[in-house]
């Protein structure tokens, strides 16, 4: 089904709380990025734990923007060179992860814009984006600490989830409906709603994806390449067997 026009750009359809459904790109691969992309809104390529590199950014955000999606970035590090590398090299915006602190969300943010509203240095490549969406994870105890103060930052367009990691963190197994998991999704879901930003929790199926939107997640991620691809692969090798 065809998404619905709007005059609005991503990151403007995001801040005004609109909600988005995207994918997840860990291989360095145009054609299998273009694929991922077709009927989604964004697909966020994983230079983190992906084995896509800078270098293969621009032929991969190019053929996402021509699939009909926007690309963003996650990026290595919470560090100045990794989130301005990404938006020079053609991502919309960035998910940043590891951000421990609201002072550290702050500095993500300013590394996001140009002067005056933040210190990004100019000389894209690529497409300027004046105004990219800045993501912030929250993978730990003491990030969910500091959330509020987050995301009271003007610079601060949403959070991320990295539920595997905040499980780590917390102690817990990664199950959504795990009794120390699942109070800890919920707070971040309520302070990111009274903040009135948007919250995503990492998903790689349409069922978990479903869950975090039916309680309020606005940045869905609903489909990783890689997950996708190994779990059909495994479904035709066992329906030619049986």
């Amino acid at each position: 089904m065809a998404r619905p026009v709007t005059e609005l750009s991503f990151c403007d359809r995001v801040r005004a709380g609109e909600t988005v459904f995207g994918g997840w790109a860990v291989a360095p691969s145009t054609v299998s990025a273009a694929i991922l992309a077709r009927g989604l809104d964004y697909v966020v390529v994983d230079l983190q734990h992906g084995t896509a590199t800078e270098h293969d950014l621009p032929a991969l955000t190019t053929a996402i923007r021509q699939a009909g999606a926007t690309p963003l970035g996650r990026v290595r590090h919470a560090h100045p060179a990794d989130i301005g590398r990404a938006l020079d090299l053609g991502c919309d915006g960035v998910i940043v992860p590891n951000v421990e602190s609201a002072e550290q969300a702050e500095a993500v943010a300013g590394a996001c814009r140009y002067p005056p509203d933040g210190y990004r240095s100019a000389g894209s490549a690529m497409i300027i984006r004046p105004d990219p969406l800045c993501v912030v994870m929250v993978e730990s105890r003491h990030a969910m600490s500091e959330l509020p103060q987050t995301l009271r930052l003007p610079g601060v367009d949403g959070i991320y989830v990295g539920p595997r990691d905040l499980s780590y963190s917390l102690g817990c197994p990664l199950d959504p409906a795990d009794p120390v998991l699942r109070p800890a999704l919920e707070k971040i879901w309520a302070d990111c709603a009274a903040a009135g930003k948007p919250a995503g929790v990492h998903a790689t199926d349409g069922g978990t994806a479903r869950l975090y939107r039916q309680n309020g997640c606005r940045l869905v991620t609903v489909v990783a390449d890689a997950v996708a691809l190994s779990r059909a692969a495994g479904a035709e090798l066992a329906s030619a067997r049986s």
